[in-house]
């Protein structure tokens, strides 16, 4: 990380104001270096990040896309009639030669306003999903209207199915890490339901299902709430918004906040879907997202927990048989831990079908 010299340095790049007098690591994401950014009153002023530049390779793309999304969600607010928009939506700061980020010549930065009295959550709970069924709803029917093309995949293929097959089929091909006969059972599994979990590519190229705007990474920990009321500020983390299918978004927040289990759980009777989580999210998300949803998006969002659940299972063990190349690793099983885990839960899904699919219902 840099000195604290060189990170006011960055800052002043910005078009900051008050006397800022420290930068300080901040909070436990994953991808980019986050830090808080406080003035000399004590006051946390701006959050600083460092762009992983290894991740996202576009950064003109991926802050282009951010300007996008957050100037069409602060334009709806106003239009709502809403008040304190800079605690609803996140402000990004421009440089002081205007550009949206700033390269110091090895590393891409940022710098947003901070969102005073928030918190965020990282348990899951029935009541907290159906918050983050409405947030994530309303997000997406904020940018329902924006044109498709208007943004770029920030990662490439991200949830595209087909892709994440590819990768699969060219890793048994390859098999180069000679673990191809230990995991031959799991690749039966996979080949199985290949056909099945690629509907949605085959829905939209016969025109019967719509990219939209997704946040495509909808977790709970992605919500800013006020510390005071509870009540739903802002959606957070905004790399991952980009073009894909509405099944993908409630999917992924199936699979990970549905799952009674961890994702790379040892004891496997621990992992089940939880429907309780399953149904106070869908009513949240059906509540403010089910005016721009078509009855066929509708219909398959319990598809969408299969689907993702599906797919993170194919890439775990894609990387298992390349000899761990892509995701972090604890110990020379994990990624085979993890696969188990996922299928596992693929499987709950896959007994609860009947039940999700009949609880949307009510909405058709």
């Amino acid at each position: 990380m840099k000195t604290k010299e060189q990170l006011m340095q960055i800052l002043d790049q910005f078009q900051t104001e008050g006397n800022l007098v420290s930068a300080e690591p901040f909070g436990n994401g994953h991808i980019n270096d986050t830090l808080k950014v406080t003035d000399d009153k004590g006051e946390i002023k701006y959050v600083l990040q460092r762009i992983n530049h290894n991740i996202f390779t576009n950064v003109e793309m991926l802050q282009n896309n951010i300007h996008i999304v957050t100037s069409q969600i602060r334009k709806k607010l106003e239009e709502r009639g809403e008040t304190d928009i800079d605690r609803k939506v996140l402000n990004f700061l421009p440089t002081k030669e205007g550009k949206r980020y700033y390269f110091d010549g090895d590393s891409y930065w940022r710098v947003c306003l901070f969102i005073p009295n928030s918190k965020s959550y990282e348990e899951v709970t029935p009541e907290l999903s159906y918050e983050a069924g409405k947030a994530f709803g309303d997000f997406q029917s904020m940018l329902a209207d924006l044109p498709e093309g208007a943004l770029g995949e920030t990662i490439p293929n991200f949830h595209n199915m087909e892709f994440r097959l590819e990768q699969f089929h060219d890793a048994v091909k390859a098999n180069p890490a000679g673990r191809l006969e230990e995991v031959k059972d799991l690749v039966e599994e996979i080949e199985k339901r290949a056909k099945a979990m690629c509907i949605q590519e085959d829905l939209y190229r016969a025109g019967k299902l719509k990219k939209r705007t997704n946040h495509c990474d909808t977790k709970v920990n992605n919500i800013m709430f006020d510390a005071n009321t509870q009540k739903v500020l802002c959606v957070i983390d905004l790399d991952t918004v980009m073009p894909g299918f509405v099944l993908s978004d409630i999917g992924d927040f199936i699979r990970t906040g549905a799952n009674t289990g961890a994702e790379d759980d040892e004891n496997l009777e621990n992992v089940n879907v939880n429907m309780d989580i399953f149904k106070a999210y869908t009513r949240g998300y059906m509540e403010t997202a089910k005016s721009f949803l078509s009855p066929t998006e509708i219909q398959m969002l319990p598809y969408g927990g299969r689907l993702l659940t599906y797919m993170q299972t194919v890439r775990f063990l894609t990387d298992y048989i390349n000899g761990d190349t892509y995701y972090k690793i604890h110990s020379p099983k994990h990624n085979l831990q993890r696969t188990k885990a996922q299928f596992k839960l693929l499987q709950s899904l896959e007994e609860h079908a009947a039940e999700m699919d009949g609880f949307m219902k009510e909405w058709l």
